[in-house]
């Protein structure tokens, strides 16, 4: 029997926030894959309002039963700190998917892997659109390579997007002194929007979850291709958290503040294991990188 799918939104904001409400409630109550829904922009392009406004928005999809979304990071849930630091990056050429973030107006790191040719960046997702995109060419990426291992390739990138983007969009911070490793057992943060498996459609926010920091295996390791030097690897595990196809890239969060990024690049299954590189063993290449370019 075909029923009716009702979203009613109610949700209020101050001029130049996100009403996260919106989107809390229309992802609880996503329609299925035909169901069309129109999304919203700013509050003030809606009402014509300086300030604020209130809006009622309900949508009337025939043919449709409610059903919920599927989460990507498994084991995730809606981030308890945004995260609209997050970077959606896609090879021009297709076939690559994964996440970064943003550092500052002008610069968002990621995993090697997820570039090394043309992609396109979208950045500043509100609600459910992305305020900003770019293409951004091979020549404005950078990949630390290893001068004590002959010059090879570590899978962390900085990208140099092709102009400033608005710096109302919110950007994520370091440790510039006294970085550390997390110890054994902390807590991080992870988060993406990667599918279960290349090919799936990924999710439409960022999902987060956390896991623990543990000693990596002996086949948790970036890529052969790519330095698997342990002062920079470490890993996390913990029962029923997974990264998926998508999430390489992405950002890990200890203490609010970025300490490493996914470099797990799963494709037909999930990683159990998450394999990351930590930030604290390249921020002096880092910070010279973004000087000098």
């Amino acid at each position: 029997m075909s029923t009716k799918c009702f979203v009613l939104v109610l949700a209020s904001m101050i001029k130049g926030e996100q009403i996260s409400v919106f989107e809390e409630i229309v992802l609880a109550f996503m329609c299925k894959a035909h169901t069309i829904l129109h999304v919203l922009g700013r509050c003030e392009d809606i009402c014509g309002l300086g300030n604020s406004c209130f809006a009622l928005i309900l949508f009337f999809v025939p043919g449709a039963a409610s059903t919920f979304v599927e989460k990507r990071i498994v084991g995730s849930q809606s981030c308890k700190s945004k995260r609209d630091y997050h970077v959606d990056i896609t090879s021009v050429q297709k076939g690559k998917y994964c996440g970064g973030a943003l550092l500052n107006t002008r610069w968002v790191i990621t995993a090697s892997h997820c570039a090394e040719q043309e992609v396109k960046l979208k950045l500043g997702k509100k609600l459910l659109i992305w305020t900003a995109e770019q293409k951004i060419p091979r020549e404005q990426q950078f990949t630390y390579q290893d001068e004590e291992d002959e010059g090879k390739p570590h899978d962390i990138m900085l990208i140099k997007l092709s102009e400033d983007v608005s710096p109302k969009l919110a950007t994520i911070s370091y440790n510039r002194k006294d970085c550390a490793k997390p110890e054994e057992h902390a807590d991080v943060e992870i988060g993406g929007m990667g599918a279960k498996k290349a090919g799936d459609k990924p999710e439409n926010k960022v999902r987060c979850a956390t896991t623990q920091i543990t000693q990596c295996g002996e086949n948790d390791k970036p890529d052969s291709k790519y330095s698997s030097d342990e002062a920079a690897v470490m890993c996390a595990f913990k029962p029923g958290v997974e990264s998926c196809f998508g999430d390489a890239g992405t950002a890990v969060v200890y203490k609010e503040k970025l300490h490493g990024i996914i470099v797990s690049q799963p494709v037909d299954k999930c990683a159990q294991t998450i394999v990351m590189l930590n930030i604290c063993h390249y921020i002096e290449w880092m910070e010279k990188t973004m000087k000098d370019n």
